[in-house]
């Protein structure tokens, strides 16, 4: 049987402030890299021969 997942901590003084700036600043990703990450994860689900 797996063992439960424990909780997230909390993020507190510093690594909180760094997380917020974080995601204040979030970069976008530009359509030619899209289109890279797209094409590489369709080869590698092709490829793929998991059983279900």
């Amino acid at each position: 049987m797996a063992r439960p997942i424990a909780d997230t901590p909390i993020l507190r003084g510093q690594d909180a402030l760094r997380f917020m700036e974080a995601m204040e600043n979030v970069k976008q990703v530009s359509k030619e890299k899209l289109e890279s990450i797209e094409k590489s994860y369709q080869l590698f689900k092709s490829r793929a021969t998991f059983p279900f």
